[in-house]
């Protein structure tokens, strides 16, 4: 996407302006994406080809809890957007989510969510991020309210290479973009479970995601407690933890 549209550049120009530090400009950017647009509350996501690769900024509770899960499952409206490059519209997750994304769903669901609206954040072929919009009611965005939708995922697209050429290679995220979690304990935790039950890193997050789901508890939850030993997937281990990651 590129930044061609007065409306674009009004965008990043009430964004910026004022902004006491770089940090501040996603937090900044979800705020005024919630004023102007009729949506309860925006989560924006980086993405890679692996799938969702961290939380950059949440307008609250429910949209931090809306990318937890799409992290921790691997399913719902910002993984297919982004795999299929194209906008996810969701306008009543009850009715039409449970069949494409049942997990998802039934955790978004219990956080008040009723419509999200996934928009994907791209420069030719290679994938940033997303720019998911939530409701807590039912109910279509209108073609004007669409448009300006879009027109905030192209001042997101904007803002990630911004961040991106501000920011250390070495950090967590994209391109060194900061996230909200530390996603390096999850790597680890996941290269354990690989050594451990003897599976590729793909397999153990999976293994890791469904741990986490299952127990209720949050992804990085259950990371910090493989790295301290005390759950392990090894089939062999014979502790008093749940051992085997079911």
């Amino acid at each position: 996407m590129a930044v061609t549209t007065i409306r674009v550049a009004q965008i990043l120009s009430s964004v910026l302006d004022g902004a006491t530090e770089e940090t501040d400009l996603s937090h900044r950017f979800v705020l005024a994406c919630t004023n102007a647009l009729p949506v309860t509350g925006v989560g924006l996501a980086l993405m890679t080809g692996d799938g969702h690769a961290g939380t950059v900024a949440v307008s609250d509770e429910p949209a931090a809890a809306m990318e937890e899960l799409q992290f921790t499952l691997g399913e719902g409206p910002c993984m297919e957007c982004s795999a299929t490059d194209r906008p996810v519209l969701q306008p009543d997750l009850a009715r039409t989510g449970p069949g494409r994304w049942p997990e998802f769903s039934s955790g978004a669901l219990g956080v008040g969510i009723r419509a999200i609206f996934a928009l994907p954040l791209q420069v030719g072929a290679i994938r940033l991020g997303v720019l998911d919009l939530y409701r807590d009611t039912i109910g279509d965005l209108t073609t004007d309210e669409l448009t300006e939708a879009l027109d905030f995922a192209d001042a997101a697209t904007a803002l990630l290479l911004h961040l991106q050429g501000q920011t250390s290679l070495e950090g967590p995220g994209l391109g060194g973009i900061e996230v909200i979690e530390d996603r390096a304990e999850i790597h680890q935790a996941t290269g354990m479970i690989s050594v451990q039950g003897g599976m590729k890193m793909a397999d153990a997050l999976v293994r890791l995601r469904a741990r986490a789901y299952a127990s209720e508890r949050p992804i990085l939850e259950i990371a910090h407690d493989v790295l301290v030993h005390r759950i392990s997937f090894d089939p062999s281990y014979d502790g008093d933890d749940e051992n085997d990651g079911r």
